[in-house]
């Protein structure tokens, strides 16, 4: 196989994986009420600051839109509220109940021991190596899937440590 069927085989097989594993590891009986996309609502909604509609949908990807229809769903099933700033009344920040925060750390514990259970046996070179690998694959994605111009947001990997 060449180089390229094989990063092409992983790649598919580790985007397949993390889904799949990702959305049973998330949606149990405690969250069997909502979907892997209303978990990543709730990631975005965050527990520390309440968050704005528009900032929550372009952290999604998503429109205002759309947003609106799964944040709907989200506060019936109890999982988010909406409340109206104190300094502005038309705008409507996106807060988690308990039950959404319970949801969020939930998710978290997930990223934590994935991440542990990757990096445990590896080198801090090895671990360099696959960061690296890594935010490779994240630029690609977001050099040539995203329309931005904000060169901002890439970090120069490979000088990371040299700063």
């Amino acid at each position: 196989m060449t180089l390229e069927e094989t990063l092409n085989d992983l790649l598919v097989k580790l985007f397949k994986d993390i889904l799949e594993v990702e959305a049973k590891c998330l949606i149990t009986e405690e969250f069997a009420d909502i979907s892997y996309n209303d978990m990543h609502i709730i990631e975005a909604i965050g527990v520390e600051e309440p968050r704005n509609m528009k900032t929550v949908a372009n952290m999604m990807s998503v429109t205002t839109g759309t947003l609106t229809r799964a944040i709907d769903a989200l506060c019936e099933k109890g999982y988010v509220v909406r409340r109206r700033s104190e300094e502005d009344k038309r705008v409507v920040k996106l807060c988690l109940t308990d039950k959404g925060k319970s949801a969020y750390y939930h998710h978290e514990q997930f990223h934590r021991q994935m991440i542990k259970n990757i990096s445990s046996e590896m080198t801090d070179k090895e671990a360099e190596v696959l960061i690296y690998a890594l935010a490779k694959v994240v630029d690609f994605f977001q050099l040539n899937y995203y329309d931005t111009d904000e060169e901002a947001e890439f970090v120069d990997w490979a000088n990371i440590n040299n700063e």
